[in-house]
């Protein structure tokens, strides 16, 4: 096996074409007669309705309507689904299932599990091992095929790429990670997610109440997720560093990582009446507020 390309050519392979890298997720198995009726009751997504071999964004949410997990669901048949969320958070994931998990025939268990994620513009499905879901990853500028599997097998024909490439792209796109754009205390409208991870015909989930109530207001949200763009030169500015507008303090970074053309690129949180495209100050240096891509 060859190699990882260098951060520039992974960059350059993930905007052109594709490449692979293993990506650090934690997948839960849900599964028994009842596991597609409880997840119904317990998700954003509309379990019922997605066909076996499919899957889909989700949002676990807290009974006050804030985030706890969220991650992606396949149904891998009639009576058993996988959910997978960003690594360290797989644990969280199945204590708040099993804390709801009153009468139902399902059981709920973290599988040793790895993943290879695929992506870019000319990303392919790859093969899947004997004992593996193949689960699609859909998003603006990354989209493309994750595997999930007991071991984490490299895809063939196609460049493996480092973690530090892979990053800028995430940021680049707007895809938030649980523990940094995503905490408990994110309402899901702020970072983005609602129109891809929630159903709003599937009928009552726990948490439902603040997602519908902020939808039927237009979605207006004390402050929304936006790209951050900062010249060559200065540092990476840490999470929490202060977004200012007009000497004022309006948001914070949330991610940040250098950019292999030299610039720095950061997500973070800003007030919603800072419009984008708007110009500002953060950790000293100029900042460029962008809204997030949205195809």
């Amino acid at each position: 096996m060859s190699a990882p390309l260098d951060v520039g050519a992974g960059y350059a392979a993930l905007t052109g074409a594709s490449g692979w890298l293993r990506l650090d997720r934690d997948v839960v198995r849900v599964a028994g007669p009842d596991a597609a009726t409880y997840l119904q009751g317990q998700i954003s997504q509309d379990v019922v309705a997605l066909p076996t071999g499919q899957s889909a964004w989700t949002i676990v949410l807290q009974p006050q309507g804030r985030i706890e997990v969220w991650g992606r669901i396949t149904r891998v048949g009639d009576d058993e689904f996988l959910l997978d969320t960003d690594g360290g958070f797989g644990e969280a994931l199945v204590a708040r299932l099993v804390r709801f998990k009153l009468r139902v025939k399902a059981d709920v268990e973290a599988l040793a599990w790895s993943c290879v994620a695929v992506r870019g513009p000319a990303a392919v499905r790859p093969a899947a091992p004997p004992v593996a879901v193949v689960a699609r990853a859909e998003w603006p500028l990354l989209g493309g095929w994750d595997v999930l599997s007991p071991e984490a097998v490299p895809v063939d024909g196609v460049p493996e790429v480092p973690a530090e490439a892979f990053e800028v792209r995430r940021i680049e796109a707007g895809l938030p990670r649980m523990g940094a754009e995503l905490t408990d205390r994110t309402i899901p409208a702020e970072a983005g997610i609602v129109e891809m991870s929630v159903s709003f015909t599937k009928g009552c989930y726990t948490g439902q109440e603040l997602v519908a109530r902020i939808d039927s207001r237009g979605g207006h949200v004390p402050r929304r997720l936006r790209g951050l763009t900062l010249p060559a030169g200065p540092p990476v500015p840490a999470p929490g560093t202060a977004v200012e507008v007009d000497g004022r303090e309006r948001g914070a970074v949330t991610s940040a990582a250098g950019h292999p053309d030299g610039r720095v690129v950061a997500l973070g949180f800003v007030a919603r009446d800072v419009e984008p495209p708007a110009d500002g100050e953060c950790g000293g240096a100029a900042v460029t507020i962008a809204a997030l891509p949205t195809g």
